[in-house]
């Protein structure tokens, strides 16, 4: 397909910008640009026609079944974009007079107060932009806090090893030592390899649960209770909160601090770089270190952007990502108290009914009750055929599904993680069940072919090491070569 610069006919024009309604302002001479840029010519039909074949090569979850495992990849009700699409939302400057943003001030402060029931915590903040900056300015309320006491001492960051590999970057970002932990042979964590681990340099643990293996841990309030004895802090990751919303909350759990993915559980389309939030929630005596500014009510009804006595500061620019918080406050209230937990439930029960479908075909990687996803191990299956988890998920794309989830959690040799969200029907399990299962015979009868796989894609199987090492980030012009 060819790019855009590739269509481009010299003089070729569009009119899509609308006459300048505001007196021009020329900029100093020092800070223009030498030469034009170089920029396509196209005429609009070109342009629509390209990025419609674009759209037409992309697989989403308006396409067809997209099971990427610990990624929630779910359809999201189009109620939300339509109420962050209104003008009172989108026709807003975070420089206006608060008296003026009274109404996106109570969006903010409704959803605090919601997911704060949700999670168990008591304040929270919308600034961080993403999960993994929600990880990190988690990590900056557990540093403040030890440094609040004079305890510079607690320097580590326990991490179990089936975490998200975004835990350890973060940790060692806000300045920590990690310490890894091994799953045992249920894959929760090994207490016995917790209880050596912490110590009075432990500032605190990072910990998902139900965790990336699907796996709820039943020893939680152990693994808590151990941690705070040793005088560390416990931080939740919310990224798979989506299997327990409404039943248990981290709070009650014994996490401290906690981020939410409200790109991934609370009604955001998630993928493409964005847009993101990461909410990150605390209990109350954290809430003096919350990050700059969040949402109080005053005495008369009134809505201001309050800040925290000891606050870390800015973490981002203004106030988060505020469209993605009207979505999950819409999200939220459209579904009410038991829709919320009917929506984890059904992500569990489809969880678990595609499991137990595929079993007998492949390995489940840990044989129980999962939460809202969970793990085969194809490493049975590669030494009888030869066939990998790779060509598995690349056989799947002929049948029009999205791959699952590849060679993570790390911990499972050749593993392929499904998580078919609550918004799947019985109807698209039982094809997708009848799909995995034909592979698993293809695998058998006929390797070679799954080797070669896809066979009916546009692209089939591009030099991933290559694409790694030797990007091509930009258009090469013939006089530039």
């Amino acid at each position: 397909m060819k790019l855009l610069f590739e269509l481009s006919k010299e003089n070729r024009r569009m009119n899509l910008i609308p006459p300048c309604d505001v007196p021009e302002y020329s900029f100093d001479e020092s800070l223009l640009r030498k030469e034009e840029l170089r920029l396509p010519q196209i005429s609009e039909v070109d342009l629509s026609r390209h990025y419609t074949r674009l759209a037409k090569q992309a697989h989403g979850v308006n396409d067809g079944f997209y099971p990427l495992g610990s990624c929630t990849m779910k359809y999201n009700p189009r109620i939300d974009e339509e109420a962050a699409a209104l003008e009172g939302f989108t026709a807003i400057h975070p420089l206006q007079p608060q008296s003026t943003l009274q109404g996106a001030l109570q969006v903010i402060y409704e959803a605090k107060e919601l997911l704060c029931e949700i999670t168990g915590m008591d304040d929270m903040t919308f600034q961080p932009a993403a999960g993994a900056h929600g990880e990190y300015t988690g990590l900056l309320l557990i540093r403040k806090y030890h440094q609040s006491r004079n305890d510079t001492k607690r320097v580590n960051i326990i991490v179990p090893d089936s975490a998200h590999g975004t835990n350890p970057a973060s940790a060692t970002m806000a300045g920590f030592k990690v310490i890894n932990v091994p799953s045992n042979e249920n894959g929760g964590v090994d207490l016995e390899a917790l209880r050596n681990a912490v110590g009075e340099d432990t500032a605190g643990l990072m910990l998902t649960n139900p965790n990336t293996l699907g796996l709820f841990d039943p020893n939680i309030l152990e693994i808590t209770r151990i941690v705070h004895e040793a005088g560390g802090l416990c931080y939740y990751d919310g990224a798979n909160m989506n299997a327990i919303m409404g039943t248990v909350r981290p709070g009650d759990m014994g996490f401290d601090c906690i981020h939410l993915n409200l790109h991934k559980t609370f009604g955001t389309p998630h993928g493409g770089g964005g847009p993101g939030s990461g909410p990150v929630g605390c209990k109350e005596f954290l809430k003096q270190f919350l990050p700059k500014y969040t949402v109080s009510k005053n005495m008369d009804g009134n809505y201001y952007l309050d800040v925290a006595e000891n606050s870390m500061g800015k973490v981002r620019s203004f106030y988060g990502n505020f469209l993605v918080v009207v979505k999950a406050l819409t999200y939220i209230k459209s579904l009410g108290k038991e829709g919320i937990k009917e929506a984890s439930c059904n992500a569990v029960l489809n969880a678990n009914y595609l499991m137990n479908k595929l079993k007998g075909y492949y390995d489940v990687a840990y044989d129980q009750i999962c939460m809202h996803e969970f793990v085969l191990s194809l490493d049975k299956m590669k030494h009888e055929t030869g066939v990998s988890a790779m060509d598995v998920a690349k056989q799947s794309l002929d049948f029009g599904i999205h791959p699952p989830t590849m060679y993570f959690p790390l911990i499972v040799h050749e593993a392929l993680m499904l998580e078919p969200t609550e918004t799947e029907s019985k109807e698209t399990l039982d094809e997708a069940a009848e799909i995995f299962i034909e592979i698993a015979r293809m695998a058998h009868e006929d390797p070679e072919y799954l080797h070669e796989a896809p066979h009916n894609c546009l692209i089939r199987r591009p030099d991933e090491v290559e694409a790694a090492r030797k990007p091509i980030l930009r258009y090469e012009f013939e006089n530039d070569q």
